[in-house]
């Protein structure tokens, strides 16, 4: 009997930013937006792999993790079994003469297939 493992088949990377707001959030999911336009799935179309096996881990970084609504980011993946963290990373861009930062955020989204 084969032992099917979870190994990784793509990475793709995305950047986004909310000029005016410091919408973390925003930011991120635009992110996320950008790494999903990078990509096809035509590979998985090509295997007969059904969507909802896909195990899609997506990691946003930001300045404030704290403020990057997970859910929202969650949702905004539009197959598999998703999980998403925010770690520390990405940009804030001050503006001297305002009290909201430009924000920029990083994605990176790995997804998974088990294969022998």
């Amino acid at each position: 009997m084969t032992t099917l493992i979870p190994r990784r088949v793509i990475l793709e990377m995305g950047h986004g930013n909310d000029l005016h707001g410091g919408d973390y959030t925003k930011a991120a999911l635009r992110a996320v937006q950008d790494a999903l336009h990078h990509s096809s799935l035509a590979m998985l179309r090509s295997l007969k792999v059904p969507a909802a096996e896909m195990l899609v881990d997506v990691t946003i970084g930001v300045q404030r993790p704290d403020r990057v609504d997970l859910g929202r980011m969650k949702a905004s993946l539009p197959h598999g079994r998703v999980s998403v963290r925010a770690v520390h990373g990405g940009l804030d861009v001050p503006d001297p003469s305002r009290t909201d930062p430009a924000v920029i955020a990083s994605a990176a989204i790995a997804v998974r297939l088990p294969l022998p």
